[in-house]
């Protein structure tokens, strides 16, 4: 089963799915138990077309720490965090959450764009 942390602990990623907001990009690492790998990635994979078919889902990737590393980082992009929220809320992809080795740690953030004058576009 999978077990969440955070990064910021100041700001719960419960607490930032009740902002109104979108569009809202999710990146969430995890850490893979070693020699589990493949399992993780299977999980993830399967998370994925699930969330794909809810239709909110802009776009996402997964990322691959290298060098022996066993860490992989999701990026996904939602049409708002209401969309988003009502996707992770459903019985069905609790059910997902269970598909992960025992001793995958997540750690779920919500971003927006954010514009630096003269070096990136923001929303």
């Amino acid at each position: 089963m999978l077990k969440f942390g955070n990064l910021d602990e100041s700001t719960a990623f419960r607490d930032q799915q009740k902002e109104k907001a979108g569009p809202v990009t999710i990146i969430n690492t995890f850490v893979a138990p070693e020699g589990k790998e493949d399992e993780v990635v299977a999980a993830w994979a399967d998370d994925a077309e699930y969330m794909k078919k809810s239709g909110s889902l802009l776009s996402v990737q997964l990322y691959r720490g290298i060098g022996g590393s066993r860490l992989f980082t999701n990026v996904a992009v939602w049409k708002s965090t209401e969309h988003l929220r009502a996707a992770l809320g459903t019985p069905e992809f609790a059910s997902h959450l269970e598909r992960y080795p025992a001793g995958t740690v997540a750690y779920p953030h919500l971003y927006q764009k954010f514009a630096v004058e003269g070096v990136c576009e923001g929303e």
